[in-house]
């Protein structure tokens, strides 16, 4: 939740888009390369060519991660006082309905290489943070133990950004975004 309260930091004080506008300033003399090929980014290449040959597994450690990034921004929205409905769509529906489907289709490279320069920059300044943060605490800690647990925590059951999304997909249209 550290690196996610770091981030919502640079956002709120205005040092996230002044590090855009200099950059923005620099690219014609210092070209963004694309991520494509970069050991951080070349897994996912590996996971599509092996899609449909097996019954996909949900990675229980991946899994949690993920929705403990989520719910960390979703906490560090909610005491910053934003609305449940604006959280719930920046931090979850965008993922779900958007970003995942176009990372299935086309990997998270491919996603960043054709975003936004905000984006783009965003990538490339916090992605190794969240990549450290996994192979020096989360790996390591992981590996201490015997066991994980199999049951998610009773905090994240009984957060109030489940009764919100509850309340919001009864008005979500019956179309799915479809990346090909």
């Amino acid at each position: 939740k550290g690196l996610m309260a770091e981030i919502y930091d640079e956002v709120q004080t205005g040092n996230e888009i002044r590090s855009v506008v200099m950059a923005a300033g620099r690219v014609r003399d210092y070209p963004m390369t694309n991520v494509e090929g970069s050991p951080m980014w070349t897994t996912g290449a590996g996971v599509r060519k092996q899609r449909g040959r097996a019954k996909a597994e949900i990675d229980g450690f991946t899994a949690g991660t993920f929705c403990g990034a989520m719910m960390a921004q979703v906490d560090i929205l909610v005491e910053h006082g934003h609305p449940y409905s604006e959280i719930a769509n920046e931090s979850i529906i965008e993922a779900v309905d958007s970003l995942l489907p176009y990372m299935h289709a086309r990997g998270v490279a491919y996603m960043v290489d054709n975003c936004s320069t905000t984006a783009r920059l965003g990538t490339r300044k916090w992605g190794p943070r969240f990549q450290a943060l996994l192979e020096q605490v989360a790996f390591p800690s992981l590996a201490a133990r015997e066991s994980t647990p199999d049951e998610a925590p009773a905090n994240f059951l009984t957060h109030p950004v489940h009764e919100v999304l509850h309340k919001l997909s009864e008005m979500r249209p019956a179309v799915d975004i479809s990346v090909t």
